[in-house]
């Protein structure tokens, strides 16, 4: 159970990033609680791996601030509770997998765990005489995660660690993360185009889109903010909806046919979309649904959607 008094695992007060006339992110704000397995998701361009390097202390913001438990990213406090596996899984090719697990040692020589990293590296039928320059996409990946999981971090940072991996390998992976995270309590921070991956992990979500946090809170929060509303279009109305709908509250509908799917937001103090009748058949969406219909509304100038701050007990997808 998370503990309500913790520091925050991150902090985002503010946030912004400038790349010359380029602003990757725009006034970012949100708070991840520790112990947490947060999906950072969204699509291509929208800022995510622009918000990993906050988050580990390779950038620094051009406006607001972004604190990790407490501390500025990229500071000594900051960085001994801080792991980032990047996109690119940037290791020295003309190392050896031992040479790269010696290197973490040296590195953390307080909470390196060899035996945990040799473990995982073991597991994928990798030498530690092998030259990281020769290993597969999916076995470098693998090596990455040994590395980052060896340090014992309270805080994992994972931009698309599993693209370039088989399905077989990436669930061993992502049954590894979540044994971590359940042993250790760590918080977890995951970007991936597989939702499915996600829906399955992930307690709570940030949905970036245009440089801007659209979503963010716990995945159940989120979820019971919206009903998914299904029928056939009334054809009385314009856009198929039911007449007493509020329209302001409809995050994406489609039509085919006459048969109508829309993502709605509960009216206030309901667990139900105002206008609904029982013509329409509702329901809880899904993680997957929810963040795909607010990423296809794609509305510029969109008010964000923020559910309620999550309790202390309790996607990247592309565009």
């Amino acid at each position: 159970m998370n503990d309500p008094t913790a520091e925050p695992a991150l902090r985002a007060t503010g946030l912004g990033q400038r790349f010359r006339e380029n602003r990757a992110l725009h006034d970012c704000e949100f708070e991840l609680p520790a112990g947490r397995i947060s999906a950072l998701v969204g699509p291509n361009g929208a800022g995510k791996s622009t918000l990993f390097h906050l988050m580990a202390g390779l950038l620094r913001p051009t406006s607001g601030e972004i604190r990790v438990f407490g501390a500025v990213p990229g500071s000594r406090a900051a960085r001994t509770r801080t792991a980032f596996v990047s996109q690119d899984k940037p290791l020295y090719p003309q190392f050896t997998v031992a040479d790269v697990l010696t290197v973490g040692r040296r590195l953390n020589p307080r909470r390196w765990d060899q035996a945990k990293a040799e473990r995982i590296v073991d597991d994928g039928r990798i030498s530690l005489k092998t030259r990281i320059g020769t290993l597969s996409g999916g076995k470098r990946t693998r090596v990455a995660l040994a590395l980052a999981l060896g340090k014992q971090a309270d805080l994992l940072l994972l931009d698309e660690p599993l693209a370039d991996l088989d399905p077989l390998v990436r669930h061993e992976m992502t049954g590894l993360l979540m044994a971590e995270a359940a042993d250790r309590g760590i918080t977890v921070v995951i970007s991936s185009h597989v939702l499915p991956d996600l829906e399955n992990v992930c307690d709570h979500v940030l949905l970036l889109q245009g440089g801007r946090i659209r979503l963010a809170g716990d995945t159940q929060d989120l979820r019971e903010a919206y009903t998914r509303l299904t029928g056939r279009a009334d054809p009385e109305t314009p856009d198929g909806l039911p007449r007493g709908a509020d329209r302001d509250a409809v995050v994406h509908a489609t039509t085919r046919g006459r048969h109508l799917t829309a993502l709605i937001r509960n009216a206030p103090g309901s667990s139900r979309p105002s206008g609904a009748d029982e013509r329409w058949i509702t329901s809880t969406p899904s993680l997957e649904e929810l963040l795909l219909a607010h990423l296809r509304s794609g509305a510029p100038g969109a008010p964000p959607a923020t559910a309620a701050p999550a309790s202390a007990d309790g996607a990247e997808v592309a565009a």
